[in-house]
């Protein structure tokens, strides 16, 4: 019996060492573009559970609205019951720009991407990921729109009549009356976006020519 059991022990000792799990191939730019393009694939198609695995647990998200600073707690709150419905959104991605940092571990990226969507036109995506054991994650993501600067006065006009719309309109909802304050809105919002058109229009006609 000895003889048999020494045979195996030796031939353990000699045999070749296990081989390293298999390892990606992929820059880190293409692991990173993965992640992206799996946000908005996720995101397309109402996928939740997919869509918030690629956020880190305290990441934050920054929408178009001054007030979307969310957690991906808070994110997801608004989320899930879009998706819940199959109603997700789709920004296609016309161009995008990634940046690894030059640091040793090269764990930390930024990015910037040029979209587009059929209700809000061009728009701009940006952020950091850092690199997790779970691979890359976003840290962070903001999302804007794309606004020429030979319209951001008119616009910047027109969120402010908005804005000052919004305290009647909201007492009127706690009143029982959300439809008639949206429909108020809604026209406050007309009224302000014609009456900036008419002030482009006289200012065109009275300028030196």
């Amino acid at each position: 019996m000895i003889a048999p059991i020494l045979a195996l022990v030796l031939a353990a000792q000699t045999a070749p060492p296990a081989s390293p799990p298999p390892t990606s191939d992929a820059s880190p730019e293409a692991e990173i573009a993965a992640v992206l393009d799996t946000l908005h694939a996720s995101a397309a198609g109402a996928d939740g559970a997919v869509y918030f695995n690629v956020f880190t647990p305290d990441a934050r998200y920054i929408g178009t609205d001054a007030s979307e600073h969310w957690t991906v707690a808070r994110f997801r709150a608004y989320a899930e019951p879009y998706f819940s419905r199959g109603r997700g959104w789709t920004y296609g991605v016309d161009a995008r720009t990634i940046t690894v940092a030059d640091i040793a571990c090269r764990c930390v990226a930024w990015f910037e991407e040029r979209l587009h969507n059929t209700g809000y036109g061009e728009t701009r995506g940006s952020g950091v990921l850092r690199l997790t054991d779970g691979g890359w994650k976003i840290e962070q993501y903001v999302l804007s729109f794309a606004v020429p600067n030979e319209t951001a006065g008119p616009v910047v006009r027109v969120i402010a009549a908005y804005r000052a719309a919004a305290p009647a309109a909201a007492e009127q909802a706690a009143e029982g009356e959300a439809d008639a304050a949206i429909d108020e809105l809604d026209a406050g919002f007309d009224r302000a976006a014609n009456a900036s058109e008419r002030q482009a229009e006289a200012a065109a006609a009275t300028a030196p020519r």
